[in-house]
């Protein structure tokens, strides 16, 4: 391979003749040899080695295959929920962190407060997270919803939010399929967006699927907890063997072990939630713990950094300037 090295020897007749052997090679930029015989691959082809001496030349030919190309870098998707607010500094301070993270930006809802109306996403969004509005895929909350119709935040975001009757989507990014779901508008069993899910997850080429949206369904923060309503979008992603969901909603950070729709612990098949409430708005603190959480923080803003490779994953929170808490970690694909 190129870069490898092989030690070539040279028999003199008779043994021990004082006759000094010189090497060389045919095709240089191929492989080199050195005039103690260390032959060394430059690039992929084939070259001639040849050892003189005594007036006769001795050859052995070499192929130098090319190295295998270093595995692709994982996709960077890299996001929070609960974010913007003219009143809160707490947006600038993550906004901060994405300006040196590069790769595609998830939003999980409630992108700007109170009320998602146009204004607010002018005057409290566009200045920070604004910023990256060209690579962000969004995802609605019930605040963009109190403006009626969150007109406010389709009318800012545009294509990239979707359809403004569904809010929901999905698109692929590098080995993985990527589904942005809308917990505000109707998602039990046998809803058109439940219906909608399953068709896409089955038209699906990836080995690896993460979906994401605002509700969480398991949460161990005070302020909301665990939202059994939206089971009916686990099972669908659950039946067709999906790995990641992220939500936001309480605003704080919690990493699940993986589990099924129900929350029994499965650590073969079922689906790894993170919540990321820590976009900016406000702290939320910790309530029950529930079953399967492995770690829980309500006291730091930050983005939760994911890398997207091809049977598997990793995760990184970064917290904003000033702050400590992080959580990183890797896994497999099911």
């Amino acid at each position: 391979g190129i870069g490898a090295t092989q030690q070539f020897t040279a028999q003199v007749s008779p043994p021990g003749a004082a006759t000094a052997v010189t090497w060389g090679s045919s095709n240089a930029a191929v492989a080199t040899v050195s005039q103690s015989g260390l032959v060394t691959g430059v690039s992929a082809g084939s070259a001639t080695i040849s050892a003189a001496a005594g007036g006769k030349v001795g050859t052995s030919d070499v192929t130098v295959t090319a190295a295998p190309p270093p595995p692709p870098p994982g996709a960077v998707f890299v996001g929070a929920g609960d974010i913007a607010s003219c009143s809160s500094t707490g947006d600038e301070a993550t906004a901060n962190l994405l300006d040196g993270i590069a790769g595609t930006v998830f939003t999980l809802g409630d992108n700007v407060y109170d009320s998602g109306t146009s204004t607010e996403f002018t005057n409290c969004y566009d200045p920070t997270w604004g910023r990256f509005k060209t690579r962000t895929n969004p995802a609605p909350g019930n605040h963009d919803y109190v403006t009626p119709g969150a007109s406010g935040y389709y009318g800012y975001f545009g294509s990239a939010a979707g359809d403004p009757a569904k809010g929901y989507y999905s698109y692929d990014l590098g080995d993985w399929h990527i589904i942005a779901l809308n917990s505000n508008i109707a998602r039990n069993a046998g809803s058109a967006q439940e219906q909608w899910l399953r068709v896409d997850l089955a038209a699906s080429t990836k080995s690896c699927t993460l979906a994401y949206w605002h509700h969480a369904r398991f949460s161990s923060g005070l302020e909301h907890g665990n939202d059994v309503s939206l089971q009916p979008l686990w099972q669908a992603l659950y039946d067709a063997n999906a790995d990641v969901i992220l939500s936001g909603h309480d605003h704080d950070y919690e990493r699940f072990a993986p589990q099924t729709p129900a929350g029994a612990a499965d650590p073969a098949t079922g689906i790894r939630e993170f919540v990321v409430g820590t976009g900016g708005r406000s702290h939320y603190i910790l309530g029950t713990l529930q079953p399967n959480s492995q770690v829980f923080n309500g006291t730091t803003y930050g983005v939760l950094k994911m890398t997207l490779s091809a049977g598997s994953y990793s995760w990184e929170f970064i917290p904003v300037a000033g702050a400590t808490f992080t959580d990183s970690g890797t896994a497999n694909c099911h």
